[in-house]
């Protein structure tokens, strides 16, 4: 071979190979991302939409879900280190950020809007006013959780005081209070999808209102992260984030059915039909977000909820612990 053919063969391919690798080539490893969820639940559909349906991995993400159960536990795990990105109620970064945390949590990016619980009655009933509840044995949610508060305040929206007017029940952790009303503890309880639908099959509960269409739009289950893992990976939430917008308009753009096929793969032996109904309520109410945006009306609102249920004295402004920034380039 004549030595400049040669050496021009040899150029040519440190080229390619240098393309290849700069397009990809080599096949490069996705960021991991490791993610708590508070619960299991429906109510978090467009979750499983984004692993289901790849567009994490679009993103370049390889993401770890775990289920965290309860507030508190999946609080714990996000600032101890044991997650990355918390999917949880923002009343917990509130709680953080007024004991002083000098790495506080930061929520950037919706995914419900509203309260995801639902009145449930042991019995029947042919028509339903707030006022039967009055007497009445309660199974609520744990004390100073989002359901909880937002129980209570859609109870006082009624005149009922919860602590005076009925016997309240706050002692059952989070995971257990299905099973506690189904072996007989209340005449009422306040449950999740699928729970309270599948009590309904089963002949256990009736459902007879909806605590997220009484006490509004709030930012009720929000992605959120240290502020020192935001800064760190400013790129990894961007993509995260963009993944969660494509999701959640995915969800809005799709009935039932089709949502509830995307996402069963993660409800191993939740009936099908089961899981339609509760998708078919949550998109009638409107409790899944188009956009991960928290706005000042919603945030006034999820802080005029925990000062009423006593759980803050002052109010965190919005500006402290929010950054909109993720979710505006997200749907720009």
């Amino acid at each position: 071979m004549h030595k400049r053919s040669r050496y021009g063969w040899l150029l040519a391919a440190a080229l390619i190979a240098a393309l290849l690798a700069g397009c990809g080539g080599g096949s490069k490893e996705a960021a991991k991302v490791k993610v708590g969820e508070v619960t299991r639940s429906l109510f978090y559909a467009p979750l499983y939409v984004a692993l289901s349906q790849g567009f994490f991995a679009d993103e370049g993400l390889q993401v770890d879900l775990q289920t965290t159960a309860g507030g508190d536990k999946t609080m714990t795990a996000l600032l101890s280190g044991g997650i990355d990105i918390a999917l949880v109620g923002s009343e917990t970064s509130i709680y953080v950020y007024q004991q002083g945390a000098d790495d506080p949590v930061i929520n950037f990016a919706q995914l419900t809007q509203t309260d995801g619980t639902f009145l449930v009655a042991r019995e029947k009933k042919e028509s339903f006013d707030w006022d039967d509840l009055r007497g009445s044995v309660f199974l609520g949610q744990r004390k100073g959780g989002m359901p909880q508060m937002a129980g209570e305040f859609t109870l006082r929206k009624h005149g009922i005081d919860p602590h005076e007017d009925l016997e309240l029940i706050q002692n059952v952790d989070f995971a257990n209070i299905p099973a506690a009303f189904a072996s007989g503890t209340g005449e009422y309880v306040q449950l999740f999808e699928p729970q309270a639908s599948i009590f309904e099959k089963e002949g256990k509960g009736y459902v007879l209102a909806s605590f997220g269409v009484e006490s509004g739009r709030l930012p009720y289950t929000v992605f959120m992260a240290k502020r020192s893992y935001i800064e760190k990976n400013k790129e990894i939430v961007q993509r995260f984030t963009n993944a969660v917008t494509k999701a959640q308009r995915w969800v809005e753009d799709h009935p039932a059915g089709e949502i509830a096929d995307a996402v069963l793969e993660f409800f191993q032996g939740t009936d099908r039909d089961i899981a339609v109904r509760v998708i078919e309520r949550y998109k009638a109410q409107q409790s899944y977000a188009v956009g991960g945006v928290i706005d000042e009306e919603e945030w006034n609102n999820l802080l005029d909820i925990m000062e009423q249920a006593g759980e803050i004295t002052e109010r965190t402004p919005r500006e402290a612990i929010v950054d909109n920034t993720f979710a505006e380039q997200a749907l720009r």
